[in-house]
């Protein structure tokens, strides 16, 4: 895997209005990028970063017209982000269940799917550049209470593994990156111990810049990158402990 320096360096980052993909853009700023296309679906939000090199889009990953645009407005990108997800179901009781499920599948899977097939062949002509899927400790061993997001990004992990290969010929490193709880608005409701949100944008940037292909952002997610490289199995069955302790203390 190439090292990929940041300075001097031009990136796009998709859900750039809040959570990791606000503080990635600030990272990259603060790292020396010398151009950040920060996408949103509402870019208005992105107002307040006032910076000369940040140039906000307005994107849905869903959206594969808006895709087209983004990826001819940002003919010049040498290092993507896709970073923009959802949770939505919890369990499976809910009545909306399979609905939230798509959703979750189109912004987590597919959002990224059609963002690699149209900005490839940019990195390609741009020297080769850098891919970096955000996914999830949840897409390695499925997380109970977010199933389908889970399984969202288990196809995301999956899809980072195959472009990586297909990838290497034209020279784009794909990165795949496996956080733990972040405190940011989509696990607003998790009681567990986060990670600043700040903390793994910079160690994401940093795992870039050292090669790392799988890259484990915070204390969390390398406790769980080391168990799960040793027992797939393992890991399973802790996450499905932790699961049953939680549903326990909240039926208390």
């Amino acid at each position: 895997m190439k090292a990929q320096r940041i300075d001097g360096r031009v990136a796009l980052v998709t859900g750039a209005n809040r959570g990791i993909g606000r503080t990635l853009t600030e990272a990259l700023l603060a790292r020396g990028a010398r151009k950040v296309y920060a996408t949103s679906r509402h870019p208005e939000a992105l107002h307040d970063l006032r910076d000369e090199r940040v140039v906000a889009l307005q994107l849905d990953v869903t959206d594969v017209e808006q895709i087209r645009a983004a990826g001819d407005a940002a003919s010049d990108v040498e290092l993507v982000f896709s970073n923009a997800g959802v949770v939505l179901a919890r369990g499976i009781a809910d009545t909306a269940l399979v609905d939230q499920a798509r959703r979750e599948m189109e912004v987590n899977y597919f959002g990224p799917l059609q963002l690699l097939h149209r900005l490839a062949p940019a990195l390609a002509r741009n020297g080769g550049g850098a891919f970096v899927n955000v996914g999830s400790a949840a897409g390695l061993t499925n997380i109970p209470l977010i199933p389908t997001y889970s399984a969202s990004k288990a196809a995301l992990h999956s899809l980072t593994q195959a472009a990586r290969v297909l990838l290497e010929a034209q020279g784009t490193s794909v990165f795949g990156v496996y956080p733990g709880p972040v405190d940011t608005d989509m696990s607003r409701e998790l009681t567990l111990p986060k990670a600043s949100a700040r903390d793994v944008a910079f160690a994401i940037l940093d795992g870039m810049e050292a090669g790392q292909e799988d890259i484990f952002p915070d204390p969390y997610a390398v406790d769980f990158g080391r168990q799960f490289e040793s027992s797939p199995k393992s890991s399973e069955r802790q996450m499905a402990a932790m699961t049953a302790a939680m549903l326990s203390g909240s039926a208390a």
